[in-house]
């Protein structure tokens, strides 16, 4: 015969006790009590445990807007746009007749709809006449999607662009080229302003460096905005066709400013 096994049963937890507790600051509240174990587990001041709530809720909202701030910070050093420019914004450009509320219009859109101009790879260009908003409007852009997304934006004149690789070739950077090429080609998006500028044929290091850019964010589908006082047939030939091919490529976007230059008017 088998030994007789002595199975212990479980003991039953009590059930809780209904009292009234007594808070310093909130006076008198219901109260439960638990006994677990032997010991007794009373429940807290319920507004008590509200306020708490809220300021942890309150610290966590401060944090996290600290982070915020932070990262669009770091975002916008790592964006390089020039001090004059740094603060611009849509609101901030003057519109008054209907060739700059279309450019206006065309610069929000491309902002609000950047997750699919991303995804395409679609560039924009802005040409035409000096002083007319066009830096204005492409920073404008780079703000607008770096505050309202995770994109990341990056503004380079093409002169400065050239004067950093140059300056690998003597070894008077602490860059390579081919990091410098990288932090152009890595961004959500990229600014290249005053293309053109030199009223001079383009030399082949400016088109291949140019090339090698655009050709480089062409591959990885992120799109590039031109900012230039030349029109789109001489745009062509200041960057070479090849790169003009790449940014056509994907519907590209034009912008013509051919109104009179509006420096020294509030909102330029």
């Amino acid at each position: 015969m088998g030994s007789d096994k002595i199975v212990s049963m479980p003991t039953a937890t009590p059930a809780p006790q209904q009292t009234t507790g007594v808070c310093d600051d909130h006076g008198q509240f219901p109260q439960q009590v638990n006994l677990i174990f032997g010991r007794e587990f009373k429940t807290g001041c319920p507004e008590c445990s509200r306020i708490r709530r809220e300021e942890e809720a309150a610290r966590a909202e401060a944090q996290e807007a600290l982070a915020l701030r932070m990262r669009m910070a770091e975002k916008l050093g790592a964006a390089l746009i020039p001090k004059r420019f740094a603060g611009k914004t849509f609101a901030e450009y003057i519109a008054d007749t209907a060739e700059q509320q279309k450019a206006l219009k065309t610069c929000v859109r491309y902002a609000a709809e950047f997750k699919k101009i991303a995804a395409a790879g679609r560039c924009l260009l802005l040409l035409g006449k000096p002083g007319t908003g066009k830096t204005h409007l492409s920073v404008a852009i780079a703000n607008e999607i770096m505050a309202k997304s995770s994109a990341t934006a990056v503004y380079r004149t093409i002169g400065s662009v050239l004067q950093a690789i140059r300056a690998t070739y003597d070894h008077t950077s602490d860059q390579s080229e081919s990091q410098i090429l990288s932090s152009l080609i890595s961004p959500s998006l990229l600014i290249l302003d005053e293309i053109g500028v030199s009223k001079e044929k383009p030399s082949d290091f400016e088109l291949t460096t140019l090339f090698a850019i655009i050709n480089g964010r062409y591959e990885e589908l992120r799109p590039t905005v031109i900012v230039s006082n030349l029109d789109a047939k001489a745009l062509a030939t200041a960057i070479g066709e090849r790169c003009a091919d790449r940014l056509r490529e994907g519907g590209v976007i034009v912008i013509p400013f051919e109104w009179e230059s509006q420096r020294g008017k509030e909102g330029f």
